[in-house]
């Protein structure tokens, strides 16, 4: 069976080598190198590697796991072999999610050279695979899986092994009947296209069948006009609509009769059952675009001493730095970095020297987007190290680091990221005040003004300077100068209360909190946290307890504004998801613009009484969950065994609107299991809600396994039939597994589109 892959593909000199397989060095440490013999498998999609000593297989990877590959010395483990081995010899491939990366170490650099083109040559070829293209390489991968003896065909005790790996618990007669049906040449085996045809038959959606059914006047075509009234009474969508109908044909209908109907507007047949792919194709979120261009602003956590490069408690290895650098593009509505929030990292490196972090940064802010990232310093360092450190910092980062403001002047605002454009940041701690290097008076009309109410007494002016003066004093015994004139916009200053943050600080001075310290602020009375989110910027943290790196829930820091919520980015979980999700808006680029009540320093926004909010109008989120498609075993399930499949949906926001309902589950069937279940929920604020999809496989004596999950924003969900194509717990996708859904959004203040929906 051809894989479409292959299908693509010329197989040129380096995709032969990779094919007749190469033994080559798997890196993990300085002390651990080993060799394994790597093979790109016939399919073109899958390569395995052995141990050249055993020959025991060790492991496989799919094409489609790999994000990219870095040529030469750029990862952390590489780095420290540099001396033993040339950079030529070097790569390392990063995996999507947070899969580790695979450092590699071939003999020749022509052998590696074949390896990094070929791979690069493949990734971009997985890209360009239409919605057809994989789910034919799905079924591929299914049937080089079941074809145990690998003769190209499959018998029918094969056909019945491959249906409990793939979770189908079938009547053995009716699944013969079905290989009989498929089996056109009558030989007793089923090859390529008749293993096709097999699976079409296995995996007819009755519930896709149905729907166009409903709009169709003899049950076996859909007119184009016909199509268009489905596309406008149940997708709710609102584009010029013969047009959008025909480009939606053209994208996932082609036929060889559409070029002839389209200047009669009518298409004389669009069959059913292909009707269905566009239904599989329409994901249920919809991401709008971009107003201005900016990447996420990222919190690098650099707790190295130098020169030593000693070890940092925490987070994640040095691949990190691309993971978090790679996400983006730009920000919705040009606002300032005070509005924003941004997509997040706690990332640390044990025995990495910073001017190999730097050079790294550097480059990630060079290949992947020009927007800026701040880099927080944690310094424990000497005088005399941190002027190294800003020697490296100038040196390596150049025109990149912001060691001025951008005209000059006090700011009066922080700039947007649009502003900000080529630069980096430093965050930390500073000697004095910015006003005092840039010998100019402040004049602040951004900060809260604080009345005498608020108070009990007039601001003393005379105290304030004192205690500046003290310390800057405190500050200059243990600060370089060099360092502190590199902290611009985002000095770090300690934080006692609200009230003495409006008295005493700047918008370009900011408080860090752990995330207990930020739990407690958030459960006090009133709306100060976010009446302080909106003038100054805030960082969250994980606390140092938590040795397994695990994380706190961001939900309760976004309710209030904070800007910075740091989470450990490689530990998978719902607190991951929820970010993952989150940051889906605004083409992934790592900024949100906060809800404009949230935006004024005078705001009555208050989380915990979002009824109080002006314009405060409540939803009504229906979701029917009508079934799944091609659900995969808990990775740690028994081959034979079939999971029982349940869907739950939570959803995620301020207190009055966390909820989850979840369906029944279905016994022994994770192929195509149906439901048919409504679950409604209320919500009140829906600029800060997520939703997230939980498929688990039932367990009546232990905690439910983890199947896949799906997050997304509340605001970007779409009305209608959906797919919601799941993802693993690392993050990566499984296609083709999903869930359909069918979604109404209605106003509950408006008690007519709320009866009509």
């Amino acid at each position: 069976m051809t894989s479409p892959c292959c299908a693509r593909l010329q197989l040129d000199d380096n995709l032969q080598l990779m094919q007749a397989g190469s033994v080559m060095r798997k890196v993990k440490s300085r002390n651990w190198k080993k060799q394994r013999y790597f093979k790109l498998q016939e399919d073109c999609m899958t390569i395995w590697y052995k141990s050249k000593k055993t020959g025991n297989t060790k492991s496989t990877f799919s094409i489609s796991d790999i994000e990219t590959v870095r040529e030469g010395h750029q990862s952390e483990v590489l780095q420290s072999i540099a001396d033993e081995f040339e950079a030529e010899l070097c790569f390392t491939i990063v995996f999507y999610g947070r899969r580790a990366n695979l450092d590699l170490v071939a003999n020749t650099s022509e052998e590696a050279q074949s390896w990094i083109q070929g791979l690069e040559k493949l990734i971009e070829t997985v890209r360009n695979m239409d919605q057809k293209e994989i789910l034919d390489q799905w079924i591929c991968d299914w049937f080089q899986k079941a074809d145990k003896n690998r003769d190209g065909r499959m018998n029918f005790k094969e056909v019945q092994d491959l249906l409990k790996m793939m979770n189908v618990d079938m009547n053995e007669q009716h699944a013969y009947r079905l290989f009989q049906m498929a089996d056109k040449s009558e030989s007793g085996t089923l090859e390529g296209d008749e293993f096709v045809l097999f699976y079409k038959a296995l995996t007819q959606r009755d519930d896709v069948l149905k729907i166009f059914q409903d709009f169709s006047k003899d049950g076996k075509k859909l007119t184009l006009l016909e199509f268009v009234d489905f596309l406008h009474q149940e997708q709710l969508e609102t584009e010029n609509t013969e047009e959008f109908a025909m480009d939606l044909i053209a994208r996932y209908e082609p036929s060889e009769t559409e070029a002839s109907c389209t200047e009669y507007r009518w298409l004389p047949g669009l069959p059913v059952l292909r009707g269905g792919l566009y239904l599989q194709c329409e994901p249920c979120t919809s991401v709008p675009g971009h107003v201005a261009a900016a990447v996420p602003l990222l919190h690098l956590l650099l707790t190295q001493h130098l020169p030593d490069g000693g070890p940092a408690a925490g987070a994640e290895q040095c691949g990190g730095v691309y993971q978090g650098i790679k996400e983006g593009l730009p920000l919705r509505g040009g606002g300032h970095l005070g509005r924003p929030q941004w997509r997040t990292h706690c990332i640390s490196w044990p025995h990495l020297h910073l001017q190999n972090l730097l050079q790294r940064c550097y480059i990630s802010h060079q290949q992947v987007s020009d927007y800026p990232v701040i880099l927080s310093l944690e310094n424990h360092c000497s005088v005399e190290q941190q002027d190294t450190m800003a020697q490296h910092l100038k040196s390596i980062l150049g025109e990149k680091l912001v060691t001025r403001t951008l005209d000059g002047r006090v700011p009066v605002q922080l700039p947007s990221p649009e502003e900000l454009r080529g630069k980096i940041i430093l965050k930390g701690k500073k000697i004095g005040r910015l006003e005092d290097s840039l010998a100019e008076p402040s004049e602040d009309p951004s900060m809260g003004e604080i009345s005498e109410e608020e108070d009990g007494g007039e601001v003393d002016e005379e105290n304030i300077r004192n205690e500046d003066k003290k310390r800057s004093k405190k500050s200059k015994d243990r600060l370089s100068q060099e360092l502190s004139d590199c902290i611009i916009y985002c000095k770090s200053v300690p934080f006692e209360s609200f009230r003495h943050s409006r008295t005493h600080y700047k918008l370009y001075e900011m408080s860090s909190f752990t995330e207990y310290k930020a739990r407690k602020l958030v459960r006090e009375p009133g709306n100060e946290f976010v009446r302080h989110n909106a003038w100054q910027l805030t960082r969250v943290y994980p606390t140092g307890l938590r040795t397994d790196s695990s994380n706190y829930n961001p939900q309760d820091m976004w309710n209030v504004g904070c800007q910075m919520v740091a989470l450990n980015f490689q530990t998978a979980g719902v607190e991951m998801d929820l970010n993952d999700g989150l940051f889906q808006q605004n083409g992934r680029c790592g900024y949100i613009l906060k809800p404009s009540y949230m935006r004024h320093v005078e705001t009555r926004f208050n989380p915990d009484l979002p009824q109080d909010t002006e314009g405060y109008s409540p939803l009504s989120l229906s979701i029917l969950v009508i079934s799944a498609q091609q659900l995969p075993k808990d990775e740690n399930s028994k081959e034979a065994s079939i999971i029982d499949p349940l869907v739950r949906v939570e959803i995620f926001g301020v207190p009055i609107d966390q909820s989850k309902q979840e369906t029944k589950y279905i016994e022994n069937n994770g192929f195509n299991p149906m439901w048919y279940e409504t679950l409604q929920f209320k919500i009140h604020v829906p600029e800060l809600a997520l939703v997230r999809f939980v498929v688990e496989d039932y367990d009546k004596t232990s905690r439910n396994d983890f199947i896949g999950q799906y997050t997304l924003p509340f605001k970007s969900v779409k009305s209608g039939y959906r797919h919601v194509h799941l993802l693993s717990k690392d993050g990566t996708k499984i296609p083709p597994a999903s869930l359909f859904v069918y979604i109404r959004i209605t106003d509950m203040s408006n008690p007519v589109q709320e009866a009509e929906g």
